[in-house]
C-alpha cells in the first residue's frame, strides 16, 4: 500500500511537471510568433488565428511565422522521441536518430535528385528526403540483422556508422563538383525551419503524429528493451519483433523531421537524456516529456538564433549545435568516467 501511494505521488509530480513544460512550450510558441523584424502584439496573434481578416499583420502571422513555429514543434518533438526510442533499442544513452543513417540518407537523396533533375519545390524535397531517410534506415536495419552481431544492438551500431559514413562521403563528393546543388541545399542541410508552409507541415504531420502515438503504445516494450538483451529475454520479450517495430517508429519520426526541417543535430541526443536525469527511466513518462521538451528546445533555439544573429534565415541546426555540443562533451566525459 505504501509503495502504491509513493508511486501515485511520483506520478502526480510528473504530471504537474509535464503540464508546466507544456505551458512553457505554449509561451515560447507565442513569443516566437510575435517576434521578428516587426513585433506583433499577442492579441493580434490570437486575432489572426481565431478571426483572420487578410490584413498585412494577419498574413505575416498565418503565412510565415505560424508555419515556421509549427515546423519547429513537429521536428523537435519527433527528433526527441525518436532519440529516446533509439537509446532504448540500443541500450545506449549516447545514441541518436543519426545512428540509423537517417540524416545521411535524407541529405543524399535530396542532393542526388537536385543534381539529376534540377531544383524543385519545397514540397518535392520533403518527399525525396523522407524516402531517402526511410531507405537508409531500412538498409541499416537489414545489414545490422545479419550474422552474430545481428543478435545484439552492436550490429545496428556498426551498420549505421558504415552506411552514414558512406552516404555522407557520396553527398560531399556530389556537392564538391556541383556548385548549383550546393547553393540549393545549403540552408536545408544545416537544419532550418525558415520558409516552411502549412502545406509542408500538413504533408509530414500525419507521419510524425502516427510515430508519436505508436511510440507511446510501445512504452512498456521500450522499457524492457532498455534493460539489455539478457534481461529482455528473461522477461519473455521477442526482441526481433519489438526492435523492428521501434525502428519503424524511428523512421516515421526522424524521417519526417529531417524531411521537414533538415538534419537538426543534438535534439535526439540531449533531450531524452535530460528527461531521464530529471524524471527517471519510466518510458511512459520519458516519451511525453521528450516530445514536449524537444519541441520547446527547437522553438527556443530558432527564436534565439533569430534574436542573437539578427537573421530570419539563421539555421536552427546551428543554434542547437551551440547548445548541444557542450552538453554532449559533458555527457561523454561523465559516461567515460563510470564503469561499464
Amino acid at each position: 500500500m505504501a509503495r502504491r501511494r509513493g508511486r501515485a505521488a511520483r506520478d502526480g509530480v510528473r504530471s504537474l511537471g509535464l503540464l508546466l513544460l507544456f505551458c512553457l512550450l505554449v509561451a515560447a510558441t507565442l513569443w516566437s510568433v510575435a517576434t521578428g523584424s516587426t513585433r506583433i502584439p499577442l492579441a493580434t496573434v490570437w486575432d489572426a488565428v481565431s478571426s483572420f481578416d487578410g490584413s498585412r499583420e494577419h498574413l505575416l502571422i498565418v503565412m510565415i511565422r505560424l508555419p515556421r513555429v509549427l515546423a519547429a514543434v513537429l521536428a523537435g518533438s519527433a527528433l526527441a522521441v525518436s532519440g529516446a526510442v533509439m537509446q532504448a533499442v540500443t541500450n545506449n544513452p549516447l545514441a541518436s536518430p543519426g545512428l540509423l543513417g537517417i540524416n545521411a540518407g535524407a541529405s543524399f537523396a535530396v542532393v542526388l535528385v537536385i543534381t539529376l533533375f534540377g531544383a524543385g519545390s519545397g514540397g518535392t524535397f520533403i518527399w525525396v528526403a523522407f524516402g531517402g531517410a526511410a531507405l537508409a534506415a531500412l538498409l541499416v536495419h537489414v545489414l545490422g540483422s545479419f550474422g552474430a552481431a545481428g543478435q545484439s544492438t552492436i550490429g545496428i551500431v556498426i551498420a549505421g556508422a558504415v552506411v552514414a559514413s558512406f552516404l555522407t562521403a557520396l553527398t560531399s563528393a556530389v556537392l564538391i563538383f556541383d556548385q548549383n546543388t550546393l547553393d540549393a541545399v545549403r540552408l536545408w542541410t544545416a537544419g532550418s525551419v525558415s520558409g516552411r508552409t502549412m502545406t509542408q507541415n500538413a504533408s509530414v504531420a500525419p507521419y510524425i503524429l502516427a510515430g508519436l502515438s505508436a511510440g507511446l503504445l510501445l512504452a512498456r516494450h521500450l522499457a524492457i528493451l532498455s534493460l539489455g538483451r539478457e534481461a529482455a529475454r528473461s522477461l519473455g520479450q521477442n526482441q526481433a519483433v519489438w526492435r523492428t517495430a521501434s525502428i519503424v517508429v524511428v523512421i516515421l519520426l526522424a524521417g519526417g523531421a529531417v524531411a521537414l526541417a533538415g538534419p537538426i543535430g543534438f535534439v535526439g541526443l540531449v533531450v531524452p537524456h535530460i528527461v531521464r536525469l530529471a524524471i527517471g527511466v519510466d518510458y511512459r513518462w520519458i516519451l511525453p516529456f521528450s516530445a514536449i521538451g524537444g519541441a520547446f528546445l527547437v522553438v527556443v533555439a530558432d527564436l534565439a538564433g533569430r534574436l542573437i544573429f539578427h537573421s530570419q534565415d539563421f539555421p536552427v541546426g546551428v543554434t542547437t549545435a551551440l547548445f548541444g555540443a557542450p552538453f554532449f562533451l559533458w555527457l561523454a566525459r561523465n559516461r567515460a568516467g563510470r564503469p561499464a
